[in-house]
């Protein structure tokens, strides 16, 4: 690495420690799609055949159809902004 790329690089990480600013703080809040279908299946034992995403009062919601071993089929909601089943 150039010795000047080091140092500008040196001095851009210093600044950000110094602010406060953490990875967890810049990723934006909630969950994505694939993570809520690998969380419903798990807890209800069951395969998602159907995902999709739906605005209720300005919140995300993703919609989940679920089919269990029996060929029993269930409607799950969850809220993408923090993962809660609703």
């Amino acid at each position: 690495m150039y010795p000047k790329r080091a140092a500008l690089l040196v001095l851009l990480l210093s600044a950000w420690a110094g602010s406060g600013a953490s990875c967890a703080s810049a990723a934006p809040a909630g969950v994505t799609m694939d993570q809520a279908v690998k969380t419903v299946e798990k807890r209800y034992h069951s395969r998602v055949i159907k995902a999709q995403a739906e605005k209720d009062a300005g919140r995300t919601i993703y919609v989940l159809r679920l089919l269990n071993e029996s060929g029993q089929v269930r409607t799950v909601r969850v809220d993408a902004s923090n993962g809660v089943v609703l």
